[in-house]
């Protein structure tokens, strides 16, 4: 496909949950997000651990530190195992990233400790690498919505791993979805009890439709961002969760071709 028939428009927020305004404690989710010249998209989101003292820290450096490190490389995996590949030594970078910070800091590691969510997005194909909870869904034409990751089920509620955990990287889990897709989000854990059929981790179409509908037609500008982040604030969400919040929303549209 010409990439350049194409572009993705993109909605993404970070909102604070209720119980850590409470407390006066700022977000601990990140996100972070380009859109490459040849028109690929690439995202990613981290949800600070809520025992972590730098938490919020961590889960930035890891954001940007993953989306850059895709973006300075040469995306051109083909095989599912060379995707693998692709992510396992991008998810390197950005766990090197926060252990740096960490020394820098003279703090442990597990103090910027985080969950991370990677994304690679083209219109007939969805990468994704996970580390923790949240998950990645994709939609189709048809309003369809796809699970791309499952979060993982601990033995105890609440239990993940993070990306400084011992063999998180080893144990990411990663997906390729090979069809044509017109939308993703991405989300962190505070979003799932209302996104997500838990245990098995399949998308609650009614909670999607809006949302791919509302990408499909906004434009990237402060107004849209507003707006979502509203709808996280809302009672609807807030009601159902106090966790902090983060939802990354893209959607492609074709460029008209000029005569």
């Amino acid at each position: 496909m010409d990439n350049s028939l194409f572009n993705w428009q993109v909605v993404a927020a970070s909102v604070t949950g209720t119980s850590h305004e409470k407390r006066s404690q700022p977000c601990q989710d990140a996100h972070c997000w380009r859109v490459l010249s040849n028109g690929v998209l690439v995202a990613a989101v981290a949800d600070g651990a809520g025992s972590a003292a730098l938490a919020e820290v961590g889960a930035k450096i890891a954001v940007e530190a993953v989306v850059e490190t895709i973006c300075q490389q040469d995306l051109q995996p083909e095989s599912d195992e060379e995707w693998q590949v692709f992510f396992t030594a991008s998810l390197q970078v950005a766990r090197a990233a926060v252990e740096a910070e960490a020394a820098t800091r003279e703090v442990a590691a597990r103090d910027l400790a985080c969950t991370l969510i990677a994304v690679v997005a083209t219109p007939e194909l969805i990468a994704v690498a996970q580390i923790g909870d949240g998950a990645a869904v994709a939609g189709d034409s048809a309003g369809n919505a796809i699970a791309l990751t499952i979060p993982p089920c601990g033995e105890y509620i609440n239990e993940t791993i993070f990306l400084i955990s011992p063999n998180a990287i080893e144990t990411a889990q990663f997906q390729v979805m090979r069809q044509q897709l017109r939308h993703l989000a991405v989300f962190s854990d505070g979003l799932q009890m209302l996104a997500l059929k838990i245990p098995e981790g399949t998308p609650h179409g009614p909670f999607f439709a809006p949302l791919f509908r509302f990408s499909g037609t906004a434009k990237e500008d402060a107004d849209a961002k507003e707006q979502l982040e509203s709808f996280l604030r809302s009672p609807r969400v807030c009601d159902r969760t106090d966790d902090d919040l983060t939802l990354l929303l893209a959607s492609f549209s074709r460029n008209v071709q000029s005569v």
